[in-house]
């Protein structure tokens, strides 16, 4: 199963920085595979409404969430407005977003590490703590 989130919105919200984040089941832990589809039935995501809430005229501040599952034969795309009321797609999205961090997280963490091991930024470094 592929599952394709991505949060926009908000009032800190920059269209560049909101990439969508693919996931693939196959690659998770068996217990999150199973709890990622445990979610998915859940949630009745199959066979729920292109568009979950409402957005009032001139909302741009409010967070929206774009989900795509594809599911072999089944493929299926929904944008849940906040606040979120149903609890189930509460916890959808709550798993996502964590999936979400953790497939970021790592890319910060070797730009961090590549910038504390370069020469120039050592240099600074030594250079500051004299001083």
């Amino acid at each position: 199963m592929r599952i394709t989130f991505q949060r926009e919105g908000g009032v800190a919200f920059f269209p560049g920085l909101s990439k969508p984040v693919t996931i693939e089941s196959d690659s998770l832990p068996s217990d999150e595979q199973a709890e990622i589809a445990q979610l998915i039935q859940q949630s009745a995501f199959f066979s729920q409404p292109e568009q979950v809430g409402t957005l009032s005229r001139g909302a741009a501040d409010y967070i929206h969430y774009t989900v795509t599952v594809d599911d072999g034969p089944n493929s299926h795309t929904i944008r849940i407005v906040e606040p979120v009321q149903d609890v189930r797609l509460q916890e959808l999205i709550a798993f996502l977003q964590a999936k979400a961090r953790d497939t970021q997280r790592p890319a910060a963490a070797t730009l961090s590490s590549h910038t504390e091991e370069h020469p120039h930024h050592q240099r600074a470094k030594g250079d500051a703590d004299k001083g």
